[in-house]
């Protein structure tokens, strides 16, 4: 069964996390993809150089000056750690980026908002086909390549749309949006069981979902409009645990 994970930065600091990727790797070897994130290390690095990090609907707001720090933080210091630790486990993890061979490619969301954000809009699958097919684990950053640019250029596309998009290229059985709670939370601070997509956009709409929640479930709709049979979000422990977190569907009641 093929599965896409994007995993979080808070997540990544979880001593569990090597251990939890091996499990789920040795269960469903070459059926594993996942996508990372880092954007607690992207705001602390703005703040350092005497930049304020801003959001709009939970994607960064991203401007020109801000893409080569992204380069560098997400596709170089995050991802060769996490590559590092993995390989360490015994684990095939490879390091790749949504530039390389235009994996992701993305296109502006809105210049006036949000700057040099992106949508994905194509994933090119055959570079990581080959590298499961081969036996190794895709380990991606979502900094994507501009294909509204002639000369081409980095895109930040948030986490959560990157791993969306890959999950339909790929057409995965499941798509898991790792957060640092066990799942979608209702307006008493619970976790839902299970949400339709009607009842996602009612939490977002209301602000009971705000932020990088609000964004994840965006992804979530996405994919499964797109096809996607399942979608969970979820922390950790819910790469171990199929029933573990919040499963977004197309139409069902909520489940509380």
């Amino acid at each position: 069964m093929m599965r896409v994970v994007k995993i979080g930065g808070r997540a990544q600091a979880d001593p569990r996390l090597t251990g939890i990727l091996r499990a789920a790797w040795d269960a469903g070897r070459g059926e594993l993809c996942v996508v990372h994130g880092g954007g607690d290390e992207i705001s602390a690095m703005q703040r350092a150089l005497g930049r304020e990090a801003d959001f709009v609907g939970g994607r960064r707001v991203t401007s020109e000056g801000d893409l080569d720090l992204l380069r560098m933080v997400l596709s170089g210091l995050v991802n060769k750690r996490l590559v590092n630790a993995l390989v360490a486990a015994g684990l095939p993890a490879v390091g790749i980026s949504g530039e390389d061979d235009a994996l992701i490619g993305a296109e502006l969301i809105d210049a006036a908002s949000l700057g040099f954000a992106g949508q994905p809009v194509t994933v090119r699958t055959d570079l990581l086909r080959t590298l499961l097919n081969a036996g190794y684990l895709p380990m991606i950053s979502p900094v994507a390549y501009n294909t509204t640019s002639p000369t081409g250029g980095p895109l930040n596309v948030n986490g959560d749309d990157a791993a969306a998009a890959i999950a339909i290229a790929l057409e995965a059985e499941e798509l898991l949006l790792i957060a640092d709670v066990e799942g979608v939370l209702d307006g008493e601070g619970d976790v839902v069981s299970s949400l339709s997509i009607e009842a996602a956009r009612g939490l977002a709409a209301s602000g009971v979902a705000a932020g990088g929640m609000a964004a994840k479930l965006e992804a979530a709709e996405a994919a499964l409009t797109a096809g996607i049979a399942r979608v969970r979000i979820c922390d950790l422990a819910g790469l171990g645990d199929a029933e573990r977190g919040t499963i977004i569907t197309q139409s069902q009641s909520v489940v509380l």
